[in-house]
Formats: C-alpha cells, sequence, structure tokens
C-alpha cells in the first residue's frame, strides 16, 4: 500500500508557468486526508518554495537543494531567516574547492555559484538569469574561503554554468573528473550543474526521511523528469517518468505518466485512491 509520494516540482508537479494546477491541487489533498504523506523533492532552495508551500498538510516538510536540506513549510514566513531548516547535509568547503578546481582545469570558461542556507552568492560572470538580489559577488574561491564573511553558513550546493558544452556532455565531463568529491547532477536544460556532497541526493535524503516513518521504499510512489531525479526513482518501489521526462528518467522509472502540463502527477494520484477505494468495497 502506498503510504508516502515523494514528487519533483520542476517539470514534473509544477505547470511550465510554475503553477500548480486545480486538479493537481485537489489531488494533493485528497492523498493526504487518505493518510498518504506528500513529500515534495526537490533541487530548488528553500526560499524557492512558496509555489508549494500552501499546498501542504499534516507534516509540511520538504527535501530540497537535491537532498542538502530538510525544510519546514510551516515555519517559513514570507522573508525565510533559516529557522524552516530542520536537516542540513552540507557541502563541505574544502571539498567544494576541490570540485572547483577540477572543473576550472577540464571545462575553462565555467562560472559558479554557491549556495548556502543563507542564500546565493555567484562569480561576476555567472548568467544573469540564475542570479539572486542580494548575493554576494565574487570568485568561487573567495566565497568558499572559511574566512569569508559567510564561514558560518553551511554550503548547501554549488552551482557550474558554460556557455558552449551541450549539458548532458557538461555533466559527463564533470563527473568523470570530480565524481570522486561530491555528487553532480542536472536539472536545468541549459549547461546547469547541480553540486551536491559526497552521499548526498534526493534519494538518499528520502531514504532517512521514510526510515524515520518506518516507511518501506515499497510503500512509496516517486515522480520525476530530470537526471537528478534518477536515483530517487530507483530508489522508491513505484516511479514514474513524466511524459516530458529526460531518457535517463525514463530508463530508472518503473513507469510512465503524462507531460507535467497535463497534470501527470495528479492523474497517478487519482488512480491510486480509486484503486484503493474499490479495494475497500464489500
Amino acid at each position: 500500500m502506498t503510504r508516502l509520494i515523494a514528487t519533483d516540482l520542476d517539470g514534473t508537479l509544477l505547470h511550465d508557468d510554475k503553477s500548480v494546477s486545480r486538479r493537481t491541487v485537489a489531488a494533493l489533498a485528497a492523498a493526504e486526508e487518505a493518510g498518504i504523506a506528500v513529500f515534495f523533492v526537490t533541487g530548488r532552495p528553500a526560499r524557492w518554495m512558496g509555489v508549494v508551500s500552501d499546498h501542504v498538510q499534516g507534516h509540511g516538510l520538504a527535501i530540497c537543494a537535491n537532498g542538502a536540506a530538510v525544510v519546514d513549510l510551516h515555519a517559513m514566513g514570507s522573508e525565510p531567516t533559516g529557522r524552516e531548516f530542520v536537516q542540513v547535509r552540507p557541502l563541505p568547503r574544502i571539498t567544494a574547492l576541490k570540485v572547483v578546481e577540477a572543473l576550472r582545469a577540464a571545462a575553462p570558461g565555467t562560472s559558479f555559484a554557491v549556495e548556502m542556507t543563507t542564500g546565493i552568492n555567484y562569480e561576476p560572470t555567472y548568467p544573469p538569469f540564475f542570479q539572486d538580489p542580494g548575493g554576494n559577488v565574487a570568485t568561487a574561491e573567495q566565497l568558499l574561503d572559511e574566512a569569508s564573511d559567510d564561514d558560518s553558513a553551511p554550503v548547501l550546493k554549488v552551482l557550474a554554468h558554460h556557455a558552449e558544452l551541450a549539458p548532458d556532455e557538461f555533466l559527463a565531463l564533470a563527473r568523470s573528473v570530480a565524481d570522486a568529491y561530491a555528487s553532480i547532477t542536472r536539472s536545468s536544460p541549459t549547461s546547469l550543474l547541480e553540486i551536491s556532497g559526497p552521499g548526498v541526493s534526493k534519494a538518499s535524503t528520502l531514504a532517512l526521511c521514510c526510515e524515520e516513518r518506518g516507511i518501506s521504499p515499497a510503500e512509496v510512489v516517486a515522480f520525476g523528469d530530470m537526471p537528478n531525479d534518477v536515483e530517487m526513482l530507483g530508489w522508491a518501489g513505484t516511479s514514474y517518468a513524466m511524459g516530458n521526462a529526460h531518457p535517463d528518467v525514463i530508463a530508472a522509472a518503473s513507469g510512465r505518466t503524462v507531460a507535467n502540463n497535463e497534470d501527470g502527477v495528479a492523474l497517478v494520484i487519482e488512480r491510486i485512491l480509486a484503486e484503493r477505494a474499490a479495494g475497500a468495497q464489500p
């Protein structure tokens, strides 16, 4: 029996315009009312969770930054202060510096941003599209210096962008030179990599959360669309690749649903609840 639904957000639960459809809101609420926990499992930072923070029931927890943080969405105000973090699995700064060094040598032209619990900081050449206002601007080496002003803030992940390499090519190259140091993945359609601490992923943090609740992988249904979802889909007892999913995601999932813009997550939840109701009939 399904006890927990784990769903990615962008390209999965959310429509392309970043909205949550009425059908999806209703399906999430119905699942929670039926006793099925819903975990949002995303690469997004905690401060970008406002899009779904109103659609959690019971526990209100979400896994953010590709597993680097567990946050309490109920504790979040309009201006996140860091108090919403329930658990942090940081990327050690010395490890992050090794990855930066390796990528600078293997892929000249790579620019970096550093995501911390206090917000994002970035290099001057990092694409403006991905910048949050108010971040510090300096080289990655300076941003990761233990003596920096943010030395007390844990590093959640490092972002690496390349303007010329194809997304999957950049990912393969990064893993070939730095996989021994950190977990490297991607969720953007552009050449933007997300680098987390060793062993940190959506799957490993979800597994920890489920273990705390006595929930087995066989009792989890997971949804995703991009390479950062692959491990989670492989771990869950039942998993669905979205109709718009990356080929690696389709290969990793045990099933497939329709695209995010067609409410693929809601479709499966509705089916699960209908089958449960039918099984309860005399």
